[in-house]
């Protein structure tokens, strides 16, 4: 089948990729935007887990206040290079990620940094209220391996549904930037500041 320069334009529109792998992707789907979409976004995933093991040792700083400068955000984004950092898709990223991390106000970066103490405290609460609802033992422990997944989901940054488009994750979105530029990308910390917060 032929692709026309029509299709690749719109594909390199909605997803920013090369249109050398624009026209490949339409051709292995037989010119359907969506399924070439999602192409795109397989080949992106397996090459962020080639490049998830290597050095980050540039990158920036991103900011964001809220309005009314009640509540603000820092979060520290490495990559490889300071070429990359200095890219739009590099940019754009850790500005989504400290507005982001404004309105979702994350407790830790990933599953194993949250509080263990905090999270004992949780897993107790899901079995007081599994208990209340007269369960057998096997379905309890279902019911507090689920509550315990929705916990993290909710208070791990890297696991968070983005506040933009709720189909994916702070580290699928991670995953989509690297995919693009080429390079390990990651989230090295962030602090968020609210008036009046002890």
């Amino acid at each position: 089948m032929s692709i026309d320069a029509k299709q690749v334009k719109e594909l390199r529109e909605r997803t920013g990729s090369g249109m050398m792998d624009c026209k490949q992707a339409l051709q292995e789907t037989d010119g359907d935007v969506e399924k070439a979409i999602k192409v795109l976004r397989e080949k992106g995933l397996s090459a962020a887990a080639k490049r998830s093991g290597r050095s980050v040792s540039e990158g920036n700083i991103f900011s964001y206040v809220h309005p009314g400068a009640q509540l603000a955000v820092m979060v520290e984004l490495n990559c490889e290079t300071d070429f990359v950092a200095r890219t739009d898709d590099f940019q754009t990223l850790g500005k989504d990620i400290a507005m982001h991390v404004a309105a979702t106000s994350p407790l830790a970066l990933r599953r194993e940094d949250v509080d263990p103490e905090i999270v004992k405290k949780e897993i107790e609460i899901f079995r007081n209220q599994a208990l209340k609802a007269n369960k057998p033992e096997n379905v309890i422990e279902k019911m507090i391996e689920g509550k315990t997944e929705k916990f993290y989901h909710e208070v791990c940054l890297l696991e968070q549904a983005f506040v933009k488009d709720d189909k994916e994750t702070i580290d699928d979105l991670i995953k989509n930037v690297i995919g693009k530029l080429g390079e390990n990308i990651e989230i090295k910390r962030f602090a968020r500041f609210e008036v009046g917060e002890e």
